[in-house]
C-alpha cells in the first residue's frame, strides 16, 4: 500500500458533500487518519482554495471526491492546488483516473459491487471504497457491507479496500479491518462534529436517532434525481409517505420553502440539500442524511477526538483474548 494511504489510524473520513469542509478535513488528518472533501458542486475557484488551505494548515494526506453523476469541473483546479488523493464515485472515471495519476497523485473509486470493482480495478484505480447499503447520503449500494465486502476483497489482490457505510462504533471498525479491509470510512459520524459545517440543529437530530430512524428512499430528490439516499425520517418523509409517495410536483408541499441560506438562497422541501451552518428555516423537514451508524452516535465531539477515541477502543477488541 501507497505510503500516502497507510495512515496512522485507519479512520477515514467520507467526503460527505458540502458538509466536509476544510475544517474538518484539517482535523481528521491531523489526528492521524484521513480526512476529505466533498468538491463536486464547488466551482473551481473555490475548490482549488479549499486545498490550498487545507495544505497550509496540515502536512498530512488528504482526500478530495467527486460524484460523476455531474462532470468534475474543478478537477483539474484541486489537482493544479496540489490535491494528493481523488477519489470518484457514482460513476467510473475511466481516463480520469490517468488523469489524477499524471499529476502525481492517487486515485480511488467507490463501488457497490465486485463487478463494479473489476472495472475500476481494470482502469488502475490505486484503492476502492467498497460501499454497503447502510451508508447515509446518496447510496450507490444495494447490498449490506458484510456481504459486498468479502465479494471485493476475493478480487481484489493487492490493492487496498476501504470499507464504508453504517459505521460509526469501534467495534465495528474493529469487524471490518479484520475482516480485511485497510481502513474504514466514517461519514455520518463526522457530520455530528464541532468541525463539520452541518447546521445545528441536523446535528442534535443525528445524536437523537437510532438506525430505525432512517429510511433509505427517492424522496429528496430536486437537484439530483433518480438517486437513492438514506436519511432521517422525517415530517417531510412521513407525510409523502402517507400521501402514497407521489412523484414530481405531485407531492404534498412541493412548492414550500423550508429555509434559506445565510445569503437568501431559498431551499424547497424535496431538495437534496442537506441543512447547513448559517441556513434559517424548517431544519427538521430538510433532507437530513444519516446512516444507520447514528445509533452509535450519541455526543457531538471534535474531529480528532472522534477520531483517537474511536480508534484507542477499536485496538482493543482487535486484541486476542487473554487466554
Amino acid at each position: 500500500m501507497s505510503d500516502v494511504l497507510r495512515r496512522p489510524i485507519p479512520i477515514w473520513q467520507a467526503p460527505t458533500g458540502s458538509i466536509a469542509g476544510p475544517d474538518l478535513c484539517i482535523a481528521v488528518s491531523n489526528a492521524g487518519g484521513l480526512g476529505s472533501m466533498g468538491l463536486t458542486w464547488t466551482d473551481p475557484d473555490r475548490a482549488q482554495a479549499a486545498v490550498t488551505t487545507v495544505r497550509e494548515n496540515t502536512n498530512e494526506p488528504f482526500m478530495v471526491n467527486f460524484a460523476l453523476a455531474f462532470p468534475p469541473h474543478s478537477l483539474m483546479a484541486v489537482l493544479d492546488a496540489g490535491a494528493p488523493i481523488v477519489t470518484f464515485s457514482w460513476g467510473q472515471p475511466s481516463t480520469l483516473i490517468d488523469t489524477v495519476h499524471s499529476a502525481g497523485a492517487l486515485a480511488g473509486v467507490a463501488v457497490a459491487s465486485a463487478m463494479g470493482a473489476s472495472i475500476a480495478l481494470q482502469d488502475g484505480a490505486d484503492f476502492l471504497v467498497v460501499q454497503g447499503s447502510e451508508a447515509g447520503g446518496h447510496v450507490q449500494s444495494t447490498t449490506p457491507l458484510e456481504i459486498v465486502l468479502p465479494q471485493v476483497l476475493q478480487i481484489a489482490g493487492k490493492t487496498p479496500i476501504v470499507a464504508a457505510g453504517g459505521i460509526a462504533s469501534a467495534q465495528q471498525i474493529a469487524h471490518f479491518l479484520l475482516m480485511g479491509a485497510a481502513a474504514v470510512m466514517l461519514g455520518t459520524r463526522f457530520v455530528a462534529t464541532n468541525e463539520s459545517r452541518a447546521h445545528n440543529e441536523y446535528k442534535r437530530l443525528l445524536v437523537g436517532a437510532t438506525a430505525n430512524d432512517t429510511v433509505l428512499t427517492g424522496c429528496f430528490d430536486v437537484g439530483w434525481p433518480l438517486a437513492p439516499h438514506r436519511v432521517l425520517r422525517n415530517s417531510t418523509f412521513n407525510t409523502w409517505e402517507a400521501y402514497g409517495y407521489a412523484t414530481g410536483g405531485a407531492r404534498p408541499g412541493y412548492n414550500d420553502i423550508l429555509a434559506k441560506t445565510e445569503t437568501g438562497v431559498s431551499i424547497y422541501r424535496y431538495e437534496d440539500t442537506a441543512p447547513m451552518a448559517g441556513m434559517n428555516g424548517d431544519i427538521e423537514a430538510m433532507c437530513c442524511y444519516a446512516g444507520t451508524s447514528v445509533s452509535s452516535i450519541n455526543s457531538v465531539l471534535g474531529a480528532a477526538e472522534v477520531v483517537t477515541e474511536l480508534w484507542a477502543d477499536a485496538v482493543t477488541h482487535m486484541k486476542p483474548p487473554v487466554a
